[in-house]
Protein backbone atom coordinates (compact mmCIF):
# COMPACT_ATOMS: atom_id res chain seq x y z
CA UNK A 1 0.00 0.00 0.00
CA UNK A 2 1.22 3.55 -0.74
CA UNK A 3 -0.21 7.16 0.13
CA UNK A 4 -0.06 9.87 -1.65
CA UNK A 5 -1.88 12.72 -1.69
CA UNK A 6 -4.83 14.25 -4.07
CA UNK A 7 -4.02 17.22 -5.82
CA UNK A 8 -6.40 19.84 -6.30
CA UNK A 9 -8.98 19.37 -9.38
CA UNK A 10 -7.80 22.62 -10.79
CA UNK A 11 -10.63 22.73 -12.55
CA UNK A 12 -14.53 23.78 -11.85
CA UNK A 13 -17.57 22.07 -13.77
CA UNK A 14 -20.73 24.34 -14.37
CA UNK A 15 -24.10 22.73 -14.69
CA UNK A 16 -27.14 24.05 -15.55
CA UNK A 17 -31.01 22.95 -14.05
CA UNK A 18 -32.22 23.80 -18.03
CA UNK A 19 -30.19 24.12 -21.10
CA UNK A 20 -30.16 28.21 -22.08
CA UNK A 21 -29.88 28.39 -18.11
CA UNK A 22 -26.63 30.72 -18.87
CA UNK A 23 -23.61 27.79 -18.68
CA UNK A 24 -21.72 28.75 -21.47
CA UNK A 25 -22.09 32.74 -20.85
CA UNK A 26 -20.92 32.21 -17.39
CA UNK A 27 -18.17 29.26 -18.73
CA UNK A 28 -16.81 32.00 -20.87
CA UNK A 29 -16.57 34.94 -17.68
CA UNK A 30 -14.67 32.76 -15.59
CA UNK A 31 -12.18 32.07 -18.41
CA UNK A 32 -11.52 35.46 -19.02
CA UNK A 33 -11.71 36.25 -15.14
CA UNK A 34 -9.12 33.48 -14.28
CA UNK A 35 -6.82 34.64 -17.14
CA UNK A 36 -6.82 38.31 -16.11
CA UNK A 37 -5.74 36.99 -12.77
CA UNK A 38 -2.88 35.18 -14.46
CA UNK A 39 -4.20 31.88 -14.63
CA UNK A 40 -3.73 30.14 -17.94
CA UNK A 41 -6.97 28.24 -18.13
CA UNK A 42 -8.73 26.35 -20.55
CA UNK A 43 -12.27 25.61 -21.50
CA UNK A 44 -13.79 22.12 -21.69
CA UNK A 45 -17.11 20.03 -22.49
CA UNK A 46 -17.03 16.89 -22.62
CA UNK A 47 -20.29 16.46 -24.70
CA UNK A 48 -21.81 19.07 -27.14
CA UNK A 49 -25.27 18.30 -28.93
CA UNK A 50 -25.80 21.98 -31.55
CA UNK A 51 -25.53 22.26 -35.48
CA UNK A 52 -23.83 25.97 -34.20
CA UNK A 53 -19.72 25.05 -34.53
CA UNK A 54 -16.01 26.31 -35.09
CA UNK A 55 -13.08 25.37 -37.32
CA UNK A 56 -10.19 24.76 -34.77
CA UNK A 57 -6.26 25.45 -34.93
CA UNK A 58 -5.82 21.44 -35.61
CA UNK A 59 -8.38 21.45 -38.24
CA UNK A 60 -10.75 20.12 -36.33
CA UNK A 61 -14.94 21.10 -35.47
CA UNK A 62 -16.12 21.80 -31.65
CA UNK A 63 -19.13 23.77 -30.55
CA UNK A 64 -18.71 27.53 -30.87
CA UNK A 65 -19.58 28.47 -27.64
CA UNK A 66 -15.93 26.79 -26.55
CA UNK A 67 -14.34 28.58 -29.61
CA UNK A 68 -15.88 31.87 -27.57
CA UNK A 69 -14.93 30.57 -24.38
CA UNK A 70 -11.21 30.32 -25.79
CA UNK A 71 -11.41 33.16 -26.62
CA UNK A 72 -12.19 34.31 -23.65
CA UNK A 73 -8.74 32.06 -22.56
CA UNK A 74 -6.36 34.28 -24.62
CA UNK A 75 -6.45 30.46 -26.50
CA UNK A 76 -7.17 29.30 -30.53
CA UNK A 77 -9.71 27.05 -30.48
CA UNK A 78 -8.81 23.56 -29.80
CA UNK A 79 -10.08 19.91 -30.70
CA UNK A 80 -9.60 19.31 -27.14
CA UNK A 81 -12.20 21.86 -25.73
CA UNK A 82 -15.21 19.83 -27.24
CA UNK A 83 -14.00 16.33 -27.86
CA UNK A 84 -17.79 15.08 -28.46
CA UNK A 85 -19.64 17.37 -30.70
CA UNK A 86 -23.23 15.98 -31.94
CA UNK A 87 -24.82 17.17 -35.05
CA UNK A 88 -28.73 16.45 -35.35
CA UNK A 89 -29.34 15.56 -38.80
CA UNK A 90 -32.58 13.65 -38.41
CA UNK A 91 -35.26 13.61 -35.08
CA UNK A 92 -33.61 10.38 -33.75
CA UNK A 93 -29.63 10.52 -35.02
CA UNK A 94 -26.89 13.24 -35.54
CA UNK A 95 -23.29 13.17 -37.05
CA UNK A 96 -20.99 12.13 -34.62
CA UNK A 97 -17.80 14.17 -34.26
CA UNK A 98 -14.87 13.06 -32.12
CA UNK A 99 -11.76 14.73 -31.62
CA UNK A 100 -12.65 17.47 -34.01
CA UNK A 101 -14.01 14.36 -36.85
CA UNK A 102 -16.97 13.06 -38.46
CA UNK A 103 -17.07 9.16 -37.09
CA UNK A 104 -20.45 8.23 -38.79
CA UNK A 105 -24.10 8.63 -38.06
CA UNK A 106 -25.87 7.52 -35.33
CA UNK A 107 -29.56 7.05 -33.87
CA UNK A 108 -29.79 7.73 -30.23
CA UNK A 109 -29.91 3.90 -29.22
CA UNK A 110 -27.08 3.17 -31.34
CA UNK A 111 -25.07 6.43 -29.55
CA UNK A 112 -25.88 5.43 -25.94
CA UNK A 113 -24.62 1.66 -25.99
CA UNK A 114 -21.52 3.50 -27.52
CA UNK A 115 -20.97 6.14 -24.78
CA UNK A 116 -18.39 4.19 -22.87
CA UNK A 117 -15.89 4.28 -25.46
CA UNK A 118 -17.00 8.00 -25.99
CA UNK A 119 -15.69 9.12 -22.23
CA UNK A 120 -12.35 7.49 -23.41
CA UNK A 121 -11.96 10.35 -25.94
CA UNK A 122 -12.86 12.61 -23.34
CA UNK A 123 -11.12 11.74 -20.44
CA UNK A 124 -8.32 11.77 -23.26
CA UNK A 125 -8.91 15.32 -23.93
CA UNK A 126 -9.28 16.56 -20.57
CA UNK A 127 -6.04 15.10 -19.72
CA UNK A 128 -4.07 17.14 -22.38
CA UNK A 129 -5.79 20.37 -21.14
CA UNK A 130 -4.94 19.09 -17.22
CA UNK A 131 -1.33 18.38 -18.06
CA UNK A 132 -1.24 22.07 -19.86
CA UNK A 133 -3.08 24.26 -17.97
CA UNK A 134 -3.30 25.71 -14.28
CA UNK A 135 -7.23 25.64 -14.34
CA UNK A 136 -9.81 24.09 -16.32
CA UNK A 137 -13.72 25.41 -16.96
CA UNK A 138 -16.28 22.53 -17.83
CA UNK A 139 -19.53 23.15 -18.95
CA UNK A 140 -21.62 20.82 -18.57
CA UNK A 141 -24.84 19.86 -21.19
CA UNK A 142 -28.52 20.46 -20.54
CA UNK A 143 -29.50 19.14 -17.06
CA UNK A 144 -27.93 16.43 -14.61
CA UNK A 145 -31.34 15.76 -13.62
CA UNK A 146 -32.75 13.85 -17.11
CA UNK A 147 -33.65 10.25 -15.04
CA UNK A 148 -33.72 8.84 -18.69
CA UNK A 149 -29.63 9.95 -19.66
CA UNK A 150 -28.31 9.10 -16.30
CA UNK A 151 -27.02 5.46 -16.96
CA UNK A 152 -23.84 5.99 -19.06
CA UNK A 153 -24.14 10.00 -18.93
CA UNK A 154 -20.79 11.60 -20.34
CA UNK A 155 -22.10 15.13 -20.06
CA UNK A 156 -22.59 15.71 -16.69
CA UNK A 157 -22.49 14.31 -13.44
CA UNK A 158 -20.66 11.20 -15.22
CA UNK A 159 -18.21 13.11 -16.55
CA UNK A 160 -17.84 15.19 -13.02
CA UNK A 161 -17.95 11.50 -11.25
CA UNK A 162 -15.12 10.10 -13.48
CA UNK A 163 -13.06 12.98 -13.47
CA UNK A 164 -13.40 14.39 -9.76
CA UNK A 165 -14.32 17.75 -10.36
CA UNK A 166 -16.29 20.00 -8.30
CA UNK A 167 -19.92 21.39 -9.83
CA UNK A 168 -22.11 24.58 -9.22
CA UNK A 169 -25.56 24.76 -10.62
CA UNK A 170 -26.84 27.28 -12.35
CA UNK A 171 -30.70 28.45 -12.75
CA UNK A 172 -32.34 31.04 -14.95
CA UNK A 173 -34.68 33.24 -12.16
CA UNK A 174 -35.78 35.12 -15.49
CA UNK A 175 -37.25 31.79 -16.51
CA UNK A 176 -39.41 31.87 -13.14
CA UNK A 177 -39.51 28.67 -10.51
CA UNK A 178 -35.43 29.21 -10.00
CA UNK A 179 -35.81 27.68 -6.22
CA UNK A 180 -37.78 24.84 -7.76
CA UNK A 181 -35.08 24.25 -10.20
CA UNK A 182 -32.35 24.43 -8.24
CA UNK A 183 -34.05 22.53 -4.83
CA UNK A 184 -35.39 19.49 -7.76
CA UNK A 185 -32.15 19.12 -9.36
CA UNK A 186 -30.25 18.58 -6.49
CA UNK A 187 -32.77 16.15 -4.84
CA UNK A 188 -32.68 13.61 -8.13
CA UNK A 189 -28.84 13.69 -7.81
CA UNK A 190 -27.11 10.43 -6.37
CA UNK A 191 -25.79 11.40 -2.81
CA UNK A 192 -21.61 11.14 -3.94
CA UNK A 193 -23.30 13.72 -6.92
CA UNK A 194 -24.47 16.09 -4.03
CA UNK A 195 -21.79 15.70 -2.69
CA UNK A 196 -20.00 17.06 -5.40
CA UNK A 197 -22.05 20.08 -5.73
CA UNK A 198 -20.20 22.84 -3.82
CA UNK A 199 -23.02 26.05 -4.21
CA UNK A 200 -25.16 27.56 -6.56
CA UNK A 201 -25.65 30.34 -9.01
CA UNK A 202 -29.13 32.47 -9.79
CA UNK A 203 -28.42 34.11 -13.02
CA UNK A 204 -30.35 36.92 -14.91
CA UNK A 205 -31.73 38.48 -11.74
CA UNK A 206 -33.70 41.73 -11.83
CA UNK A 207 -34.67 44.33 -9.04
CA UNK A 208 -33.93 44.41 -5.56
CA UNK A 209 -31.97 41.90 -4.12
CA UNK A 210 -33.27 42.23 -0.70
CA UNK A 211 -36.65 41.00 -2.20
CA UNK A 212 -34.44 37.50 -2.72
CA UNK A 213 -33.15 37.23 0.72
CA UNK A 214 -35.48 34.92 2.39
CA UNK A 215 -35.59 32.58 -0.86
CA UNK A 216 -31.72 32.37 -0.69
CA UNK A 217 -31.53 31.81 3.27
CA UNK A 218 -34.32 28.85 2.39
CA UNK A 219 -32.55 27.55 -0.29
CA UNK A 220 -28.87 27.02 1.80
CA UNK A 221 -31.33 25.79 4.74
CA UNK A 222 -33.28 23.20 2.88
CA UNK A 223 -29.92 21.71 0.93
CA UNK A 224 -27.23 22.41 2.71
CA UNK A 225 -25.40 24.37 -0.05
CA UNK A 226 -24.23 27.99 -0.18
CA UNK A 227 -25.33 30.25 -2.99
CA UNK A 228 -22.24 31.32 -4.49
CA UNK A 229 -23.88 34.38 -6.53
CA UNK A 230 -26.47 36.00 -7.78
CA UNK A 231 -25.58 37.35 -11.36
CA UNK A 232 -27.94 40.27 -12.68
CA UNK A 233 -29.52 40.43 -16.11
CA UNK A 234 -26.99 42.27 -18.41
CA UNK A 235 -29.42 44.25 -21.17
CA UNK A 236 -27.55 43.80 -24.82
CA UNK A 237 -24.88 41.02 -23.91
CA UNK A 238 -23.70 39.44 -27.17
CA UNK A 239 -22.07 36.48 -26.02
CA UNK A 240 -23.10 33.46 -28.89
CA UNK A 241 -25.82 30.99 -28.10
CA UNK A 242 -25.09 27.31 -28.86
CA UNK A 243 -28.60 26.68 -30.48
CA UNK A 244 -31.36 29.09 -29.77
CA UNK A 245 -31.95 31.48 -32.64
CA UNK A 246 -31.59 35.32 -30.93
CA UNK A 247 -33.47 37.52 -32.43
CA UNK A 248 -32.92 40.46 -30.59
CA UNK A 249 -32.26 43.22 -33.00
CA UNK A 250 -29.73 46.66 -32.07
CA UNK A 251 -31.17 48.94 -34.62
CA UNK A 252 -30.74 52.87 -34.25
CA UNK A 253 -34.13 53.79 -35.32
CA UNK A 254 -32.84 56.72 -37.23
CA UNK A 255 -30.72 55.33 -39.52
CA UNK A 256 -31.02 53.61 -42.37
CA UNK A 257 -31.93 49.97 -42.70
CA UNK A 258 -31.15 47.13 -44.79
CA UNK A 259 -34.07 44.30 -44.45
CA UNK A 260 -32.58 40.98 -44.61
CA UNK A 261 -34.76 37.72 -44.43
CA UNK A 262 -33.28 34.40 -43.35
CA UNK A 263 -35.46 31.62 -43.64
CA UNK A 264 -34.97 28.89 -40.99
CA UNK A 265 -34.43 25.33 -42.15
CA UNK A 266 -35.25 22.52 -40.44
CA UNK A 267 -31.47 21.68 -40.11
CA UNK A 268 -30.31 24.74 -40.13
CA UNK A 269 -26.62 25.36 -38.85
CA UNK A 270 -24.30 28.10 -37.88
CA UNK A 271 -27.06 30.83 -37.24
CA UNK A 272 -24.41 32.67 -35.85
CA UNK A 273 -23.26 33.51 -39.12
CA UNK A 274 -26.46 36.62 -38.53
CA UNK A 275 -24.57 37.84 -35.42
CA UNK A 276 -23.27 40.19 -36.81
CA UNK A 277 -25.97 41.47 -38.89
CA UNK A 278 -28.27 41.74 -36.48
CA UNK A 279 -26.25 43.06 -33.73
CA UNK A 280 -25.36 46.16 -36.88
CA UNK A 281 -27.59 49.36 -37.04
CA UNK A 282 -27.72 49.23 -40.32
CA UNK A 283 -29.37 45.99 -40.96
CA UNK A 284 -32.91 44.70 -39.82
CA UNK A 285 -32.91 40.95 -39.79
CA UNK A 286 -36.04 38.43 -39.76
CA UNK A 287 -35.97 34.82 -39.35
CA UNK A 288 -38.69 33.47 -41.27
CA UNK A 289 -40.11 30.19 -39.62
CA UNK A 290 -41.89 27.10 -40.86
CA UNK A 291 -45.44 28.24 -42.06
CA UNK A 292 -44.71 31.73 -43.00
CA UNK A 293 -44.05 33.05 -46.66
CA UNK A 294 -40.79 35.53 -46.90
CA UNK A 295 -42.19 38.91 -46.53
CA UNK A 296 -40.27 41.42 -48.95
CA UNK A 297 -37.17 42.89 -48.58
CA UNK A 298 -33.59 44.02 -49.89
CA UNK A 299 -31.77 40.61 -49.32
CA UNK A 300 -32.99 36.94 -48.62
CA UNK A 301 -29.74 34.86 -47.37
CA UNK A 302 -30.21 31.13 -47.82
CA UNK A 303 -28.19 29.70 -44.60
CA UNK A 304 -26.13 26.83 -44.10
CA UNK A 305 -27.80 23.34 -43.61
CA UNK A 306 -26.30 19.72 -41.89
CA UNK A 307 -29.27 17.98 -44.51
CA UNK A 308 -29.03 20.14 -47.56
CA UNK A 309 -31.23 18.07 -49.45
CA UNK A 310 -33.99 17.95 -47.21
CA UNK A 311 -33.96 21.13 -46.56
CA UNK A 312 -34.33 21.43 -50.30
CA UNK A 313 -37.69 20.17 -50.31
CA UNK A 314 -38.52 21.66 -46.52
CA UNK A 315 -38.15 24.95 -48.69
CA UNK A 316 -40.34 23.87 -51.09
CA UNK A 317 -43.11 21.99 -48.58
CA UNK A 318 -43.23 26.06 -47.52
CA UNK A 319 -43.15 27.74 -51.11
CA UNK A 320 -40.06 29.70 -49.82
CA UNK A 321 -38.68 29.34 -53.62
CA UNK A 322 -41.58 30.78 -55.09
CA UNK A 323 -41.07 33.28 -52.88
CA UNK A 324 -37.11 33.78 -53.79
CA UNK A 325 -38.17 34.09 -57.76
CA UNK A 326 -40.47 36.61 -56.82
CA UNK A 327 -38.22 38.55 -54.82
CA UNK A 328 -35.82 38.09 -57.61
CA UNK A 329 -37.79 39.43 -60.23
CA UNK A 330 -38.50 42.48 -58.52
CA UNK A 331 -34.40 42.86 -58.13
CA UNK A 332 -33.76 42.17 -54.71
CA UNK A 333 -30.89 40.07 -53.98
CA UNK A 334 -29.93 36.67 -52.45
CA UNK A 335 -27.21 35.19 -50.98
CA UNK A 336 -26.86 31.94 -49.71
CA UNK A 337 -24.05 30.41 -47.53
CA UNK A 338 -22.08 26.91 -47.25
CA UNK A 339 -25.38 24.51 -47.80
CA UNK A 340 -27.60 27.64 -48.74
CA UNK A 341 -24.52 28.52 -51.48
CA UNK A 342 -25.55 24.48 -53.00
CA UNK A 343 -28.74 25.32 -53.18
CA UNK A 344 -28.23 28.06 -55.60
CA UNK A 345 -26.89 25.72 -57.71
CA UNK A 346 -28.53 22.79 -60.40
CA UNK A 347 -28.28 19.74 -58.45
CA UNK A 348 -27.19 18.49 -55.17
CA UNK A 349 -26.25 14.86 -55.39
CA UNK A 350 -25.17 12.72 -52.79
CA UNK A 351 -24.19 9.57 -54.08
CA UNK A 352 -23.07 7.70 -50.79
CA UNK A 353 -25.70 9.02 -48.84
CA UNK A 354 -23.31 11.67 -46.93
CA UNK A 355 -26.25 13.37 -45.45
CA UNK A 356 -29.56 11.15 -45.83
CA UNK A 357 -30.70 8.52 -48.67
CA UNK A 358 -28.48 8.17 -51.41
CA UNK A 359 -30.07 10.39 -54.33
CA UNK A 360 -30.01 13.65 -56.43
CA UNK A 361 -32.44 16.69 -55.59
CA UNK A 362 -32.84 20.05 -58.16
CA UNK A 363 -31.67 22.96 -56.85
CA UNK A 364 -32.77 26.57 -57.39
CA UNK A 365 -30.84 26.99 -60.67
CA UNK A 366 -29.92 29.93 -60.17
CA UNK A 367 -26.13 29.57 -60.64
CA UNK A 368 -24.59 27.05 -62.76
CA UNK A 369 -22.99 24.60 -60.41
CA UNK A 370 -23.60 21.36 -59.14
CA UNK A 371 -22.69 19.79 -55.85
CA UNK A 372 -21.47 16.39 -54.92
CA UNK A 373 -21.27 15.42 -50.94
CA UNK A 374 -18.51 13.34 -49.93
CA UNK A 375 -17.95 11.38 -46.53
CA UNK A 376 -14.68 13.28 -46.00
CA UNK A 377 -15.59 16.51 -44.69
CA UNK A 378 -13.63 19.69 -44.75
CA UNK A 379 -12.69 22.20 -42.38
CA UNK A 380 -10.21 24.48 -42.50
CA UNK A 381 -10.40 28.24 -41.05
CA UNK A 382 -9.79 31.20 -43.97
CA UNK A 383 -8.22 34.04 -44.78
CA UNK A 384 -7.93 35.87 -47.86
CA UNK A 385 -9.43 39.01 -50.11
CA UNK A 386 -13.03 39.32 -50.82
CA UNK A 387 -13.33 41.49 -54.52
CA UNK A 388 -17.31 42.27 -55.33
CA UNK A 389 -17.68 43.92 -58.46
CA UNK A 390 -17.12 47.37 -59.10
CA UNK A 391 -16.07 47.78 -55.34
CA UNK A 392 -12.45 47.82 -53.92
CA UNK A 393 -10.76 44.37 -52.89
CA UNK A 394 -11.42 44.00 -48.89
CA UNK A 395 -9.74 41.63 -46.48
CA UNK A 396 -11.62 38.91 -45.15
CA UNK A 397 -11.67 36.03 -42.75
CA UNK A 398 -13.81 33.09 -42.02
CA UNK A 399 -13.63 28.82 -41.66
CA UNK A 400 -15.35 26.13 -43.79
CA UNK A 401 -17.05 23.49 -42.82
CA UNK A 402 -18.95 21.48 -45.75
CA UNK A 403 -19.13 18.14 -47.36
CA UNK A 404 -19.70 19.46 -50.76
CA UNK A 405 -17.24 19.47 -53.78
CA UNK A 406 -18.86 22.03 -55.78
CA UNK A 407 -18.01 22.15 -59.64
CA UNK A 408 -19.39 24.39 -62.74
CA UNK A 409 -19.45 27.47 -65.11
CA UNK A 410 -19.94 29.95 -62.10
CA UNK A 411 -16.70 29.20 -60.53
CA UNK A 412 -15.16 31.47 -63.28
CA UNK A 413 -16.83 34.44 -61.39
CA UNK A 414 -15.46 33.71 -58.17
CA UNK A 415 -15.94 36.22 -54.88
CA UNK A 416 -13.28 35.30 -52.73
CA UNK A 417 -9.75 34.56 -53.00
CA UNK A 418 -7.37 32.46 -50.77
CA UNK A 419 -4.36 31.18 -50.25
CA UNK A 420 -4.78 27.84 -51.49
CA UNK A 421 -8.22 28.08 -53.66
CA UNK A 422 -10.94 30.70 -54.58
CA UNK A 423 -14.27 30.76 -52.98
CA UNK A 424 -17.92 31.11 -53.86
CA UNK A 425 -19.48 32.55 -57.30
CA UNK A 426 -21.51 35.25 -57.86
CA UNK A 427 -24.28 35.26 -61.12
CA UNK A 428 -23.33 37.60 -64.38
CA UNK A 429 -26.37 40.26 -63.42
CA UNK A 430 -25.04 40.37 -60.01
CA UNK A 431 -28.10 39.59 -57.88
CA UNK A 432 -27.24 36.31 -56.60
CA UNK A 433 -24.01 35.65 -54.52
CA UNK A 434 -23.18 32.40 -52.55
CA UNK A 435 -19.86 30.72 -50.73
CA UNK A 436 -18.86 28.49 -48.79
CA UNK A 437 -17.61 30.91 -45.34
CA UNK A 438 -19.53 30.85 -42.74
CA UNK A 439 -18.72 34.01 -40.32
CA UNK A 440 -18.31 35.76 -43.77
CA UNK A 441 -20.16 39.27 -42.17
CA UNK A 442 -17.96 38.88 -39.08
CA UNK A 443 -14.61 41.48 -40.49
CA UNK A 444 -15.97 44.26 -40.65
CA UNK A 445 -14.71 45.50 -44.01
CA UNK A 446 -16.44 42.33 -46.04
CA UNK A 447 -19.37 42.84 -44.30
CA UNK A 448 -19.74 46.58 -45.32
CA UNK A 449 -18.70 45.46 -48.83
CA UNK A 450 -21.60 43.07 -48.95
CA UNK A 451 -24.20 45.77 -47.64
CA UNK A 452 -23.09 47.62 -50.23
CA UNK A 453 -23.84 45.16 -52.71
CA UNK A 454 -27.22 44.55 -51.32
CA UNK A 455 -28.07 48.23 -51.89
CA UNK A 456 -27.18 50.26 -48.52
CA UNK A 457 -25.74 53.02 -49.74
CA UNK A 458 -24.83 54.59 -45.82
CA UNK A 459 -23.16 51.26 -44.43
CA UNK A 460 -22.37 51.79 -40.43
CA UNK A 461 -19.23 49.33 -39.81
CA UNK A 462 -19.41 47.41 -36.46
CA UNK A 463 -16.37 45.67 -35.40
CA UNK A 464 -18.11 42.26 -34.49
CA UNK A 465 -15.22 40.79 -32.64
CA UNK A 466 -14.98 43.91 -30.40
CA UNK A 467 -18.24 43.23 -29.45
CA UNK A 468 -18.11 39.95 -28.59
CA UNK A 469 -15.20 41.13 -26.36
CA UNK A 470 -17.20 43.23 -24.44
CA UNK A 471 -19.69 40.68 -24.11
CA UNK A 472 -17.17 38.58 -22.66
CA UNK A 473 -15.49 41.48 -20.26
CA UNK A 474 -19.08 42.43 -19.24
CA UNK A 475 -20.00 38.99 -18.02
CA UNK A 476 -16.49 38.55 -16.23
CA UNK A 477 -17.31 41.90 -14.24
CA UNK A 478 -20.48 40.71 -13.60
CA UNK A 479 -19.37 37.54 -12.18
CA UNK A 480 -16.29 39.46 -10.15
CA UNK A 481 -18.89 41.98 -8.35
CA UNK A 482 -21.79 39.09 -7.71
CA UNK A 483 -20.17 35.59 -7.23
CA UNK A 484 -18.35 34.49 -4.06
CA UNK A 485 -14.69 33.97 -6.22
CA UNK A 486 -12.67 33.48 -3.09
CA UNK A 487 -14.74 30.50 -2.26
CA UNK A 488 -15.08 28.99 -6.23
CA UNK A 489 -11.41 29.60 -6.12
CA UNK A 490 -10.85 27.61 -3.08
CA UNK A 491 -12.80 24.81 -4.49
CA UNK A 492 -10.44 24.60 -7.30
CA UNK A 493 -6.96 25.27 -6.31
CA UNK A 494 -7.08 23.31 -2.53
CA UNK A 495 -5.63 20.62 -1.70
CA UNK A 496 -7.39 17.34 -1.03
CA UNK A 497 -6.99 14.90 1.65
CA UNK A 498 -4.61 11.68 1.63
CA UNK A 499 -6.42 8.99 0.10
CA UNK A 500 -4.95 5.09 -0.17
CA UNK A 501 -4.20 3.33 -3.23
CA UNK A 502 -3.40 -0.43 -3.56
Amino acid sequence: MSIHRRIAPRAIMVQGTTSDAGKSVICAGLCRLLSRRGISVAPFKPQNMALNSAVTVDNGEIGRAQAVQAQASGLEPHSDMNPVLLKPNTDIGAQVIVHGKALRDMDAVTYHDYKPKVMDAIMESYDRLQSQYQAVVIEGAGSPAEINLRENDVANMGFAEKADCPVIIVADIDRGGVFAHLFGTLALLSESEQQRVKGFVINRFRGDIKLLESGLEWLEEKTGKPVLGVLPYLHGLHLEAEDAIEEQQLNDSGTQTLKVVVPVLSRMSNHTDFDALRLNPSVDVTFVRQGTRLPSCDLIVLPGSKSTRSDLEFIRDNQWDQDVFRHLRFGGKVMGICGGYQMLGRFVHDPDGVEGPSGSSQGFDLLDLETTLEPEKQLRRVEGVLKLPGQEQVGITGYEIHAGNTKGQALENSIVSLEEHNDGAISEDGQILGSYLHGIFDHPDACKSILEWAGLEQVIVSDYNSIREEGIDRMADAIEDSMDMSRIMGVMFEVGSEVAEL
